[in-house]
């Protein structure tokens, strides 16, 4: 076993269409065809038996379908990787197969470059998320011998993910009140991070210049340290710092998920609150950031396409075995008036509502419009008052972070029959 190659185990029940795929993937050097399987059981067997890496696999499959093998793989052999093959693209074929705990879609034909990329880019994700898993200090048996018990040691900075499902709910505004909330605590350093790439918002709401990017610190990853991050993050005068997103869109494809990682990682020691703003779409490098979360604000508003959206985002993250406590629901724009009640909500959702933040639409548009956070400028404000309550709270909870805490093992399980 060379353990330098990425291991591929190729399920398609057309020989035809396994051997060209082989043979798309005989001269690349850092890849090794492990073997070959044309059915969705010998699937789940030969992952068992052969390690790969990554599992390219068929949707279409005669005796058990490929997203159902994929969740049999995913929970068998939680580390290995499933790209989707399909000669049909459309969303619900995606959907499904992400929520099977496939990682990419390549939608047939493709060509050479395609599946490469594809490949390399899917074994990328899997070493990522392999090193952010915890690391066992200490070990015991489970009951039977079964699932053990580990205790880590958490990172010192504690990482929050701001989420919504649907843009223009308002997730950078709470972004940046919550840092700024925050900040105003004693003996606190924040820092925001601005994950949305090519169309960040905070920047613009803090009035800050755009000088220097998380994109300049992406060019110098393998020298990155506390010296060069001081230097790209623009400090604002409430006492936060911001890793602003690039100035131009294309500049976005310069960030990777593992730069992210890396520095996110780096910034830990930096900070005692990195949060993070997050397009409303789940790519790699939101996964990364998802994974990376010590808490992450999940936003809602009381409309039926994003309560339904909402829905599909905690399908995803149970998927992927988040703790149920990591996720905090927030309804956005909550306005007494709507007959879509918090409570309902969360009937629906099968989830706490953790926060409430208040409609007022001219007190953020105004701080929007003058670069001036309502948490400072309008205190009075329910929705500032909203706000500081939610910074508070965090801050009482993540405050035991550094305790060791006991966690299962293993901690993420993609797939299993809950999606079947």
């Amino acid at each position: 076993m060379n353990s330098d190659k990425i291991r591929v185990l190729i399920v398609d029940d057309i020989p035809e269409t396994r051997e060209n795929v082989r043979k798309l993937l005989a001269f690349e050097s850092d890849i090794e065809v492990v073997g070959v399987a044309g059915t969705g059981r010998d699937a789940i067997q030969s992952s068992k038996e052969l390690h790969p890496n990554i599992v390219l696999m068929d949707i279409n499959m005669p005796d058990l379908d490929g997203i159902s093998a994929v969740e049999a793989i995913t929970q068998e052999a939680p580390m290995v990787q499933v790209i989707m093959m399909s000669v049909q693209s459309d969303q619900d074929y995606l959907r499904r197969s992400m929520l099977a705990g496939a990682r990419d879609f390549l939608t047939k034909p493709f060509n050479t470059d395609e599946l490469i990329s594809t490949i390399r880019r899917v074994n990328q994700m899997g070493q990522q998320r392999a090193a952010v898993m915890p690391q066992p200090m200490m070990t015991s048996a489970g009951p039977g011998g079964g699932m053990g018990m580990a205790v880590s040691a958490a990172p010192e900075g504690s990482v929050i993910v701001v989420f919504g499902p649907k843009g223009g709910i308002g997730t950078s505004a709470l972004v940046v009140n919550l840092a700024v909330a925050m900040q105003q605590q004693p003996d606190v350093k924040v820092a925001v991070v601005d994950a949305s790439l090519q169309f960040g918002d905070v920047g613009v709401m803090l009035n800050l210049q755009m000088s220097r990017s998380i994109s300049d610190l992406s060019e110098a990853i393998n020298d990155l340290d506390n010296d060069l991050v001081s230097t790209v993050i623009s400090p604002h005068p409430s006492g936060i710092k911001v890793l602003l997103a690039p100035p131009r869109p294309e500049l976005a494809e310069l960030v990777l998920a593992d730069h992210l990682e890396r520095i996110i990682a780096q910034m830990r020691t930096m900070f005692d609150y990195i949060i993070i703003d997050t397009p409303s779409v789940l790519n790699d490098l939101v996964l990364t950031a998802l994974d990376l979360a010590d808490r992450v604000l999940l936003l809602t508003t009381a409309d039926i396409p994003s309560i339904r959206n909402t829905s599909l985002v905690f399908q995803v993250v149970e998927a992927l075995g988040y703790p149920r406590a990591k996720i905090r629901l927030v309804l956005s724009r909550f306005d007494q008036k709507n007959p879509i009640t918090p409570k309902m909500i969360a009937d629906n959702l099968k989830h706490e509502m953790a926060f409430q933040v208040p409609l007022d639409g001219l007190t953020v548009s105004s701080s929007i419009r003058q670069g001036l956070p309502f948490v400072t400028e309008q205190r009075s404000k329910p929705i500032a008052q909203a706000v500081r309550k939610m910074a508070e709270q965090l801050i009482s909870e993540l405050e035991v972070k550094n305790e060791p805490v006991v966690v299962e093992e293993p901690q993420r399980k993609r797939g299993g029959r809950l999606f079947r």
